[in-house]
């Protein structure tokens, strides 16, 4: 499955999100770190939720970018 991500730069690191599976979260030092991280949480999250007999959610977020004048 491919899930949208948000990474978000914070004052000293970075922090990453995913819309469709509350509670998963990274953080990193590089924007790359955080990248790394968040794809690991995701393989452990969705394999604690299959554990726990949970539905996996479909990916339902979408990113766009929209220009402003």
């Amino acid at each position: 499955m491919r899930y949208a991500v948000v990474i978000e730069k914070a004052e000293n690191n970075y922090a990453a999100y995913v819309p469709d599976l509350p509670g998963c979260v990274a953080t990193g030092k590089t924007r790359q770190e955080v990248e790394d991280q968040i794809r690991e949480a995701i393989v452990l999250h969705l394999r604690g939720m299959r554990e726990d007999g949970l539905p996996i959610p479909e990916p339902t977020s979408q990113v766009e970018y929209v220009d402003a004048a």
